[in-house]
């Protein structure tokens, strides 16, 4: 008989609270991860795909940066004074090369430079490494004929200024990665510099390029062209005439600043001495270049930055007796003075207990009128005015003025005004920078508060860029400039004006004159400091024609030696700037009856000497009754103002643009 196996009993407990509360963690847990995840993929594939999408591109590919075209800079007449013309970069990828020393012999040779040293490029474990820019075409062609593993060439541009050295201070120029320095390259830089483009080759993780694999060009995009205000033809002459005037007067150097005072447009703005832009690290002192090797790095970039210095709207000066007409132009406006207002000059006035000359002391002026006292430029009269005016009222027009900020041309580096606090202003203080002295200003800073005296009273922001345009001459955008506040009144402006034309025609500027044209203006002698050095700025500023003035100029001439007065060395220049640059511009003469008669305003017709040999073209002009004179280092005309068939005054000056003959020997 069997005994009956009983099955064990299993005990089925239930779970635990603990437990059910582990599981129910570990699900919550796992929907969070699988949550969280999700929105994880989500992200990646929106916010960070663009971005992880390009670093895998990056590493799959190699690019290589295509210079921009730089944007020309031109004249107002479209004449191109920053160019550029095509050159190339070469470079190596290391990776690529299989031998090293074939490509490095091979690259020294091309590029004439030393072997260790491109060797030393050549080994250099890197994707890509330069070893020289801006190779002329020639060579770089060459290169690219040897076709060498490794061995990268591509275009490049290269900065030209057609002009060298004209108005180098202004236009400025560009280092070595094509990035404007200083002047109108620095300022407009972002215009100037277009976009880089790229070349991306398809590569493997060791950065070596596949074969038929895919090659992606990027264009690079080229960038604006600046049209300025600037007049090659005028800047070509102001600068020719003022390089004859420093050597004439062996001065230390100087500067002529042509600008429209009714808009504050810039024909010229010549600083001399100047530099080659071209080759702009050459230093232009003959003095320094022979010391050059014994000076500190400090010392020769302090004569370089010294060198690419524009001296007219950098450094400052006492501005002398063109200081005048802004103490004139605010006794008129306040009421303190006429023009028939009578004034007495001893010698000199004595202000605060101590008695200031006249310039013309030990003799006086004697008895005249303010308009008389403008023509002597007597100081006494204007330390007169300056009394009646006030301290705090002059101040006021020193600011009206603009003398403590920047005129707000558009180039760097722009200086303001050094002057006294008001409440260091003593009787002594507001005697003296009445007629121009104890303060400093910039020559641009007096140009353009002269500009506001003339013009009827509004200021004027000087500038020199107009628009910009693009390949063709279509304009991208024009530049607007404030020139609608009004300084002075109207009625003042046309007394200034009045007056300052016969400071001209009779008074201490009358080495000015030019018949048949109306010109104002005033002399200038400024002593420098310290006092009693014999060193001096003779300057004049003049502005034509007298009722409605088209030109507003201003020369200075920095330390000439032996004659120093404004109206004797500058004056003169002065005429010589304004007998070329009034017709230039359209300004007709208008001769009165007695200059109709004189034997110097007989006239010529201009005869076209355009592609003659300079010797036959002087002839010519000549023979015609007329004067010449040659500007650029060549042989042959190729341009010339006045124009042909013009009808000008016998013995004017007809300006011989030369350049180099083409010719068949070699």
């Amino acid at each position: 008989m069997y005994d009956t196996i009983e099955k064990p009993t299993v005990s089925r407990k239930k779970p635990s609270i603990l437990v059910k509360k582990k599981l129910l963690f570990f699900f919550a847990a796992f929907e969070v991860m699988l949550v969280a995840l999700t929105l994880r993929i989500v992200y990646i594939q929106t916010a960070d795909g663009d971005f992880l999408r390009g670093k895998a591109f990056e590493q799959q590919t190699r690019d290589r940066f295509i210079t921009p075209k730089r944007g020309s800079i031109l004249d107002r007449n479209m004449t191109s004074m920053a160019d550029v013309e095509t050159v190339a970069s070469v470079s190596v990828i290391h990776n690529q090369i299989k031998d090293e020393e074939k490509v490095a012999r091979a690259l020294s040779g091309k590029l004439e430079m030393d072997y260790d040293e491109v060797f030393k490029k050549v080994s250099k474990k890197v994707a890509l490494e330069r070893v020289k820019t801006k190779v002329d075409k020639k060579t770089a062609d060459e290169i690219r004929e040897l076709a060498l593993p490794g061995v990268v060439v591509d275009d490049d541009i290269k900065r030209v200024y057609p002009f060298a050295s004209l108005a180098s201070q202004v236009i400025g120029f560009v280092g070595r990665d094509n990035q404007g320095i200083i002047g109108l390259e620095a300022k407009y830089e972002k215009l100037l510099k277009g976009e880089r483009g790229k070349i991306l080759t398809a590569t493997d993780v060791r950065g070596i390029e596949l074969e038929g694999g895919m090659t992606r060009r990027v264009e690079a995009a080229p960038g604006g062209n600046l049209v300025t205000t600037l007049d090659v033809i005028l800047q070509l002459y102001c600068e020719q005439t003022l390089d004859k005037a420093l050597v004439a007067t062996n001065a230390k150097r100087g500067a002529i600043i042509l600008m429209n005072p009714q808009d504050g447009a810039i024909y010229v703005m010549a600083n001399k001495p100047s530099f080659d832009l071209n080759d702009p690290f050459t230093i232009n002192s003959e003095e320094l270049k022979l010391a050059w090797n014994h000076l500190t790095e400090k010392e020769k970039n302090d004569a370089l930055n010294q060198m690419w210095r524009n001296f007219s709207i950098n450094d400052t000066y006492e501005p002398g007796s063109t200081f005048k007409i802004i103490t004139s132009i605010a006794g008129l406006e306040e009421g303190v003075v006429a023009p028939d207002s009578p004034f007495s000059c001893s010698g000199s006035y004595v202000v605060g207990g101590r008695a200031i000359k006249c310039w013309r002391s030990p003799r006086s002026h004697g008895s005249q009128t303010f308009t008389e006292g403008v023509y002597n430029s007597c100081n006494p009269v204007f330390m007169q005015v300056a009394e009646r005016l006030g301290p705090e009222t002059f101040y006021e027009y020193l600011m009206r003025f603009g003398f403590k900020e920047k005129t707000g041309i558009d180039v760097p580096g722009e200086s303001t005004g050094i002057m006294h606090k008001l409440e260091n202003v003593g009787p002594v203080e507001l005697a003296t920078m009445s007629f121009g002295q104890s303060f400093q200003i910039t020559p641009l800073q007096l140009l353009s508060s002269a500009s506001t005296v003339v013009n009827g009273g509004r200021k004027v922001t000087p500038h020199f860029v107009s628009k910009t345009v693009d390949d063709e001459g279509v304009t991208i955008e024009e530049f607007q400039y404030a020139n609608e506040t009004r300084i002075v009144s109207k009625g003042s402006s046309d007394a200034m004006r009045k007056i300052l034309e016969g400071v001209v025609s009779v008074g201490t500027g009358k080495r000015t004159y030019i018949p048949g044209y109306r010109i104002g203006g005033k002399t200038a002698t400024s002593e420098k400091l310290p006092r009693h050095s014999g060193k001096y700025i003779a300057s004049f500023m003049a502005f034509a024609p007298a009722d409605d003035p088209k030109v507003i100029a201003l020369v200075l001439i920095d330390e000439p030696q032996g004659a120093y007065y404004g109206g004797a060395v500058a004056g003169p220049l002065m005429k010589e700037v304004l007998s070329n640059a009034l017709p230039y511009l359209g300004v007709e003469p208008v001769y009165t009856a007695e200059e109709a008669a004189l034997p110097e305003t007989a006239k010529s017709i201009v005869p076209d000497v355009r592609q003659l040999m300079s010797d036959d073209a002087a002839k010519i002009v000549k023979d015609a009754g007329l004067t010449d004179e040659k500007i650029g280092a060549g042989d042959i005309v190729t341009e010339q103002f006045p124009l042909p068939g013009e009808e000008v005054n016998k013995g004017t000056k007809v300006i011989l643009f030369l350049t180099p003959s083409e010719s068949d020997d070699e």
